[in-house]
């Protein structure tokens, strides 16, 4: 039933506070390799929410941000993948998930031989706030006027200038899994700033979220069951990666999508998806005579940029997309085209990036005066490996 005075904060925060202390069953938790589980507590184990496996995507060496930790299981199997040389971050807003997850570290670091993971209080739209932080300064200054909320304001805005609890680009990855339809809609924009935010350029964010095919009606929005059961935050499938581009991010892709929907209500399908997104388009744009070949298999696409690239056709592209295309999720696509006489830095032009195609005349790369003739190379026979 709608309830127009419902705090969908408030509402999160009762259900997982009880969903620490019992299995409640919420949402749809993904199975994840049976070895990397069996290092994490049974604790946490029985407090598994989530609807995807993003954490078995992270690297060796990685530094790791899981959003929304809850009692800590992807930050567990994070950990195990990233190795000592790596770190994850835990962020929830919910004490008792955090007590289940901080009692859980030491027995989880003893049996991994090493401890890489720590657990921190924040609201994962606002990633510059320690609530923890908060929660002293609160204890040791009240707020009981006007004008110690004057302060209060003031001192949060100065927290969040100088001791951010997550600091721009710090984290290679961010995670999240089915935590993000658990904001509101009004800071969602927010949300997403925020991870592009703390990202280091080149690095990536890997979510699995619910999403639906449909826009969630007001009345949905506003029940307290649907809610905290990942339905009536759920963004609109589409819209869900528009607002990854919206933020600054690019390469979006959907690595997994269940095909039948976790549940169907009043006609809209909710599933579950998971996203890789990447960080790292920022900065200037300058021609180096460089050229990327698109291989297919679609006739023409266009890119998070404006670029229009045309299946075997010799695109012109500044060093900044060069660079970009040369790593994933774009590297398999394309062929890379360096100038015969490299371009100083200095004797780059600005490029425009965002005018659609341009093609590269083959001249360009090779040179005006370049007339080289040369011999045919020796035959190939299948399996020489000469070719």
């Amino acid at each position: 039933m709608a309830d127009d005075r419902f705090d969908p904060e408030a509402a999160v925060l009762d259900t997982y506070s009880e969903a620490a202390q019992r299995d409640l069953g919420l949402c749809c938790p993904t199975p994840v390799d049976p070895k990397l589980m069996a290092a994490i507590p049974d604790e946490v184990l029985e407090r598994d929410y989530g609807c995807g496996d993003p954490s078995s995507r992270v690297k060796a060496g990685e530094t790791v941000l899981d959003l929304g930790a809850g009692a800590g299981r992807a930050v567990f199997v994070a950990s195990q993948i990233v190795g000592p040389q790596g770190r994850v971050i835990g962020v929830d807003m919910n004490d008792e998930m955090l007590a289940v997850a901080r009692r859980a570290t030491p027995a989880f670091a003893r049996t991994v031989g090493y401890e890489n993971v720590s657990f921190r209080k924040g609201r994962i739209q606002d990633l510059k706030v320690d609530l923890e932080r908060l929660d002293r300064e609160l204890a040791e200054h009240p707020v009981r006027s006007a004008e110690d909320l004057a302060r209060l304001e003031a001192r949060l805005q100065d927290l969040r200038q100088r001791a951010p609890m997550i600091e721009d680009e710090s984290v290679d990855v961010v995670l999240s899994d089915c935590v993000l339809n658990l904001v509101r809609p009004e800071e969602k924009r927010l949300l997403f700033s925020e991870i592009h935010r703390v990202l280091k350029p080149g690095g990536r964010a890997i979510i699995s979220d619910i999403v639906s095919d449909e826009d969630v009606p007001y009345h949905l929005q506003r029940n307290p069951e649907l809610w905290t059961g990942c339905i009536s935050g759920a963004m609109r499938e589409d819209l869900f990666l528009a607002a990854f581009e919206e933020a600054g991010l690019y390469g979006m892709s959907v690595v997994d999508r269940q095909v039948e929907p976790w549940r169907t209500v009043q006609g809209i399908e909710f599933r579950s998806v998971t996203v890789v997104a990447y960080k790292g388009k920022e900065g200037a744009c300058w021609d180096r005579r460089q050229a990327v070949v698109y291989r297919g298999p679609f006739r023409e696409v266009t890119d998070d940029d404006g670029h229009v690239l045309r299946r075997g056709v010799r695109v012109a592209v500044c060093e900044k997309t060069f660079g970009i295309y040369r790593r994933a999720p774009y590297r398999e696509h394309f062929d890379f085209v360096e100038p015969r006489v490299p371009v100083a830095p200095l004797d780059a032009r600005p490029f425009p990036c965002g005018a659609g195609m341009l093609v590269r005349d083959p001249r360009e790369t090779k040179g005006e005066g370049y007339v080289a003739t040369t011999e045919a190379g020796p035959v190939c026979k299948p399996g020489s490996g000469c070719c």
